[in-house]
């Protein structure tokens, strides 16, 4: 027998021995296997999400030979995914009667998920390279995102290419040389990550289940003129969210009432207005969720509102020629906490309100920033940090060079540790976003802008807490009380790390903040002595009640992650998180779907819903397709299967059950019900044949697996110019030498279609 099928068959039986340990080699292969373990070292195979992240390995791990789809060095060999490579098969690949669409082949549910390779020469050339690496590996390390669906963009991959020797995991929270290194010391056991497959594996199918069942269900019972009425596990809750504030507002009736004040010293004192029934209710229920914020029971004092006119002009007649008499004269102190670091949410909302960012836009800013290895791993759902990163501060803060006015105060000094930003029990995977004290450089505009946020926002959690002085003074003029309050900074503490007016925003814009700086700033009183009195000059306003605001992407974004519960308290937003919609880095891709489903368009930065999104809000009668609350319930338990504390394959028998349900009571429906708000852009919704159009050999994006499953639509050559853009709804579509773009590209829009 001659080497090489010798060599061959020596590689057949250490497969076989690998799995099974209780086989041994045969013993004429034996020299063999000694001859290549004195000259060839163990073979470890690293891969990673994309070539960038795993160039960046490769170079710490002192691999330097550039290879065909892999570098290869001091033993390693370390190779990429582009995003998914695999997929959860399409129907018809279970069934052949599936492909067909049809009201008696749902519920579509396989006895038996699996996956199937992507369909694009780059990503095939790409598996066919991973998978000779990981056939004649000793070891790999799964270096993928260290999140959720990077466990399970790696997994599959593992799975599709039969990889069959130890798996360690690379979990690391920023790409700097050190944190690679520390990674690679403390690299852990694949199986701990399980729990962590399995939720992302249970997601994947649940919204396979799902989205391919419910849009089918949809388009054939109530879609007309080949439409397609695309359902999703999150998408359809998120645009209820969206129809629902938009019908609160169309159905609102303003109610006209008056506001009775007086000048006295140059002091507006407003009247004490009485809380009714229902604001002390819900005090109460607020005091019973919340007890720590609750606020002592205080007497309820003040006139009714003013609900007429006669009513506001007797009273101010009432008070007009008596004297003002000050009652009460209370000075309090008290402190502000720096903000909170950012999580994805927090950083998507806040530059929607700075910069108009799309939360999609945001995501790729930071993201970029990750790779460029200035910021920590930005897919995260928390504001705190674990103690372990608290002795690594200094040297993050002496790397914010651009900064120095602010860290240079720090250096030397103990740093405050606050359990508001420092806690291991509010961290699981990853920590907040925070600098990485690389320097910032070769950014964009935009980067730079972003960066800024998270700077300015790690700085200021070691600055000391903003100290002030509030005066409350009452005031009375025939039994009738009237309030005035002033504000006096006396430290501003980290307040000063945000005092400079924002200089690099977009083209057009006003710096937000300057209204916010503006009323936190000193409006003191003038000294008032209880006791004292004098004329006075009273007035009546006019005041209308008004309709609730419409969503912007920063408002929707902080309903989705409450399940539609809007709150400004942080302790109780963390509490509703748990039971929030979607996750961190998929909400933007979510809000992206419905703009290119044409269910919601934009009018400057509100969102509103479309005649077919509401019209299709308005068909399903199945809450459990469209309430957020209940949809908030089924990612709690996606989180508790990550946490080991709920079952994969209850949830799943439980979302299949639901499905089921679902199918029987929409094909009962005998009411002949139609979607007809049919616009000329909504037959461009995404489509399987769209989906799979060739892509870029150099990187594919992520598979969205919490948005509807695509369905066919209907071709149009129809002329685009002139039309206003689906995406962004301000601009009008322009042709460009090779694609139509948009009018707004100027200001960010990244509306794009190919000839």
């Amino acid at each position: 027998m001659t080497l090489k099928p010798r060599y061959l068959l020596l590689n057949s039986y250490k497969r076989r021995t690998n799995k099974d340990k209780t086989k041994s080699l045969p013993r004429f292969l034996l020299p063999l296997q000694s001859y290549l373990n004195r000259n060839e070292k163990n073979m470890i195979v690293c891969i990673a999400e994309k070539p960038s992240v795993a160039r960046d390995i490769a170079d710490v791990l002192g691999a330097k030979n550039k290879k065909d789809g892999y570098i290869e060095g001091n033993g390693y060999q370390v190779t990429w995914t582009f995003g998914h490579l695999c997929t959860l098969k399409e129907p018809h690949e279970y069934t052949p009667s599936w492909k067909a669409w049809s009201l008696s082949s749902l519920p579509m549910i396989p006895p038996r998920f699996g996956i199937k390779l992507i369909s694009d020469p780059g990503i095939e050339k790409q598996f066919r390279i991973i998978e000779g690496l990981m056939q004649n590996a000793d070891e790999i390390i799964n270096c993928g995102d260290a999140g959720q669906e990077g466990e399970l963009i790696q997994r599959w991959v593992m799975q599709k290419a039969g990889a069959h020797c130890p798996v360690k995991r690379l979990w690391i929270s920023s790409l700097t040389e050190e944190a690679i290194r520390e990674g690679f010391n403390k690299l852990k056991d694949q199986k701990e990550f399980q729990p962590l497959y399995e939720a992302g594996l249970s997601r994947a199918i649940g919204d396979w289940v799902l989205g391919m069942n419910a849009t089918r269900l949809y388009t054939l019972k109530y879609g007309q003129n080949r439409q397609i009425l695309s359902i999703g596990r999150v998408q359809t809750p998120t645009l209820a969210l969206i129809v629902k504030r938009q019908q609160e507002i169309e159905n609102f009736t303003p109610q006209q009432y008056w506001v009775l004040a007086t000048l006295y010293r140059e002091t507006t004192f407003s009247a004490i207005i009485r809380k009714s029934d229902e604001e002390l209710a819900q005090e109460e229920s607020d005091a019973k969720e919340n007890p720590k914020k609750a606020k002592k029971a205080e007497e309820n004092r003040g006139i009714p509102p003013i609900i007429d006119l006669a009513t506001g002009q007797a009273l101010m007649e009432r008070v007009k020629n008596v004297p003002f008499t000050v009652t009460e004269v209370a000075k309090k102190q008290g402190t502000e906490a720096p903000p909170r670091l950012f999580d994805l949410t927090s950083l998507q909302v806040e530059c929607n309100k700075k910069f108009a960012y799309s939360a999609d836009e945001t995501l790729k800013l930071i993201q970029s920033l990750y790779e460029k290895k200035v910021t920590t791993y930005p897919r995260v759902d928390t504001t705190f940090l674990s103690d372990d990163i608290y002795p690594k501060c200094p040297n993050i803060l002496a790397g914010l060079t651009p900064y120095t006015a602010f860290t240079a105060p720090l250096a030397g000094q103990k740093l405050i540790k606050s359990k508001k930003v420092f806690d291991n029990s509010k961290v699981t995977d990853h920590h907040a976003i925070i600098p990485t004290g690389q320097p910032p450089v070769n950014l964009t505009e935009m980067e730079k802008r972003v960066f800024d946020l998270v700077a300015r926002r790690f700085i200021a959690v070691f600055y000391p807490d903003c100290k002030f002085a509030t005066t409350t003074v009452i005031g009375e003029a025939d039994s009738i009380e009237f309030k005035a309050t002033g504000k006096q900074i006396l430290d501003p503490g980290w307040r000063v790390i945000f005092a400079k007016p924002q200089t690099n925003l977009p083209e057009g814009m006003t710096d937000p903040d300057a209204e916010a700086r503006e009323s936190d700033e000193e409006h003191s009183l003038p000294a008032f002595v209880k006791g004292e009195s004098g004329p006075h000059l009273p007035k009546l306003d006019e005041k209308w009640t008004q309709p609730p605001r419409p969503y912007t992407e920063a408002t929707l974004l902080r309903a989705m992650e409450t399940a539609g519960k809007l709150v400004d308290n942080d302790e109780l937003r963390d509490a509703l998180k748990e039971n929030g919609i979607g996750r961190p880095s998929t909400r933007a891709a979510i809000i992206e779907t419905l703009f290119k489903r044409h269910y919601i368009r934009k009018e400057r930065k509100n969102l509103i819903a479309t005649p077919t999104g509401i019209e299709l809000v308005g068909l399903i009668r199945e809450e459990l397709l469209k309430s957020a609350e209940l949809t908030g319930i089924w990612e709690k338990k996606l989180r508790e299967i990550e946490k080991k504390s709920y079952d994969a394959t209850t949830f799943l028998n439980e979302l299949k059950q639901m499905v089921s349900e679902i199918v029987h009571s929409v094909l009962s429906d005998n009411t002949n019900r139609r979607v007809t708000a049919i616009e000329e852009t909504a037959t461009k919704a995404a489509t399987p044949s769209t989906a799979k159009q060739p892509k870029k050999k150099t990187g594919t994006p992520r598979k969205n697996t919490s948005s509807a499953t695509s369905a066919p639509a209907i071709p149009s050559d129809n002329e685009l110019a002139g039309k206003t853009c689906p995406l962004c709804g301000k601009g009008t579509i322009i042709k460009g030498k090779t694609a139509y773009g948009c009018s707004e590209w100027k200001n960010g829009c990244t509306y794009r279609k190919s000839f």
